[in-house]
Order: structure tokens, then sequence, then C-alpha cells
């Protein structure tokens, strides 16, 4: 199965009914009352144009109005940013011709509407007190908030663990390449890890995003978790991979994100989408440009980087320059070439010796 796709719709859609909001406790409203609703959320004309009946409030949005209007079988039609009740006790008349997996009447008809429009429209379920939302093709059941501040945490466990072994990997690339002896296995082992790492944290991202108010604590442990690793396999592409007419460092990326679940897992995928063609395969040795080790000096710019990698083409050059030969790179002065010496002699120094300890 491919990585499963981030829908900045479905995202914001998500934000809308989180705990915290003023619609999630309208919904809690209804559910508590054991009704049902079909909200949508949009007053545009490409609404109206599915709209028959109902009639016209244009009042401002509170969660005890949404749930006195949910006695009332109709749609209930508000505007995007939730702010008003623009109409209720609406019949949805959506094309019969578009394809829908739902049962129910209130579930068919949202899922047709959201297929044929692009708004977001949220359905409370009767019988089951279930909430669901549904935008284009998508559909996303909210989940109390107990049972996802559960699995939130248990991703988090896992992010954690992956997110060692791809410290411990990416450490002994910097060894290996200090001492210039990587293979394309152990690039292939680096990128594989980091965009594993990147995949779990967009899945708790989401439920970042369906946990609202309550998601604060999670946030913070995603972004401490995550802390340069989007730069790393960012960086790690750069050294390593081989640019062509129609192949640049954004298709590389783009490439190794779409790669589905059993691809990520093969070395020899992964290693494709650097563009790099050996008959040696994953035993092949490379040279890294530089621009990752670089990147660990404090306080150089990342500009003044990729002038130093354009002058000396490769992280050994790079080791192999005296202060002199730094000075004459764009942006490099005395102080600089000076910090760059003493930082890299220090990184292989740190390098080394946590390899072989």
């Amino acid at each position: 199965m491919p990585a499963p796709p981030r829908s900045e719709a479905l995202l914001a859609a998500l934000r809308l009914v989180a705990p915290g909001t003023a619609l999630r406790e309208g919904i809690e409203r209804i559910i508590q009352a054991h009704m049902g609703a079909l909200l949508v959320f949009g007053a545009g004309p490409e609404v109206l144009g599915v709209c028959s009946g109902g009639f016209l409030l244009d009042a401002e949005f509170t969660p005890q109005r949404l749930s006195e209007l949910a006695k009332m079988d109709g749609a209930i039609i508000v505007t995007a940013d939730c702010a008003r009740i623009v109409r209720a006790n609406v019949h949805l008349v959506p094309d019969s011709n578009i394809p829908t997996s739902e049962t129910g009447t209130r579930h068919r008809t949202a899922e047709r509407v959201a297929r044929q429009i692009a708004v977001p429209i949220v359905t409370v379920s009767e019988d089951r007190s279930e909430v669901a939302i549904h935008v284009g093709a998508l559909k996303r059941a909210i989940e109390p908030t107990p049972r996802v501040m559960a699995r939130a945490d248990q991703a988090l466990q896992i992010l954690a663990r992956y997110k060692t072994r791809l410290d411990a990997v990416s450490a002994s690339l910097s060894a290996l390449e200090i001492e210039d002896l990587v293979t394309l296995r152990d690039v292939a082992t680096v990128l594989q890890r980091a965009e594993m790492v990147r995949r779990i944290s967009v899945e708790i991202e989401g439920y970042v995003f369906e946990l609202g108010a309550d998601g604060r604590l999670v946030l913070l442990q995603l972004e401490e978790l995550m802390g340069g690793v989007e730069d790393d396999r960012r960086l790690v592409a750069m050294d390593y991979f081989v640019a062509s007419s129609d192949w640049q460092l954004a298709h590389a990326l783009g490439r190794l994100g779409e790669l589905d679940d059993d691809a990520i897992l093969d070395l020899h995928e992964v290693v494709s989408v650097l563009n790099v063609g050996s008959a040696d395969g994953l035993d092949a040795a490379v040279q890294p440009r530089g621009f990752r080790i670089l990147h660990k000096i404090p306080r150089l710019p990342e500009i003044v980087s990729d002038h130093v990698v354009a002058r000396f083409s490769n992280l050994q050059r790079i080791m192999r320059a005296s202060e002199t030969d730094l000075v004459q790179v764009d942006g490099v002065g005395d102080a600089r070439a000076r910090a760059i010496k003493d930082g890299l002699s220090r990184l292989a120094e740190t390098s080394i010796l946590e390899r072989y300890t």
C-alpha cells in the first residue's frame, strides 16, 4: 500500500471539529440529545446549487443554535469559517449518478455532495452517535478524544524508537563519510530510516489536528523528536543524488515519499531515487559532496556551504583544503575559514570516536 496522501483540505476540516471549538461543542450536544445531523460548510453558489427548500437564517453560530436546529431532518448550511449558520432544514440534491459506498440516506447524500462540490461535510449518526467528515472522496471518522490520545501516544513511542535508530545510522554515515568508506547501502539505509520517521510524523500530525486544544503536548513531543530530520533527509539526498535534465532534487525527494510500504523496505528501490547507476549495486563506493557535514558546523550559513561545495566538489577535498584555500570561497573570510577547519576537525574526532567505542 502506498503512503496515505496528506490532504490539506481534510486537515483543515479536522481543525473545525477539533476539541475546544464551538463546532465540536455543538456536535457533542447533538450526540447527547441522541439526534443526527448533516452539516455543510460553505455558502457559495456551488453549495446553493445542491440545496432545495429549507429556510434562510443568517444567524451567528452558537453550539446551542446548532443543536436546536438539528432537531429538524434537513441539512444545516454553515459558513466555511463556522462563524454563521446560513440555512437550516435544507434538502440536498446531489447528482444521483455519483457513486457512493454508504448505505444510510444521510451518509449517501453527504458522500455525493462532498464528491460533487469542494466543501467539507460532517455527518452525525443518530443511531450510533458517530461523527464523520467527508472531503472530496476522503472520509474520516471522528473518534472520542481518549481513543485518539491513546493512538497518538502509541505512535509517539514508535516514532521515538525509529528516531533512535535513525540517529545511529546517521552517526555511522558521518564517520564513514569522514573516512571515505561510504557505500550506496549506507546512504540508502539513512534515507530509508529518515523517510519512515517522516511518515510516522505525518500520521501523528493528523492526530494533533484531530485533538485540537488537547493535542498541545503531543505537538511539543513531535516537534522535539522531529528536530533536524527533514534537513537530514534533504541533505543526504543533496550529497549523493545525480542530477539530470529531467531529474532534480525535488524529483528525488518526491519519488522517495511516493514509494509504497514494501518498496521503502527495499534498499534498491530507495537507491533508485538518487539516479545513481553502478555495476556494484549497493556495495558501490560513493563520495559525499559535503552538504550534510558542513550543515553540522555551528553558525555556518547554508549559502556559504553551497559555495564551499561548489568550489571543492566533495567532502574529502573540503577536509584537505587549507584556510588559505577556504578564504578564496565567496562568503568565507578568515574567521569563517578557521571555523570550518576547526569544525571539521571536531566532527572527525567525534564521529570516529563514536564509531570505534
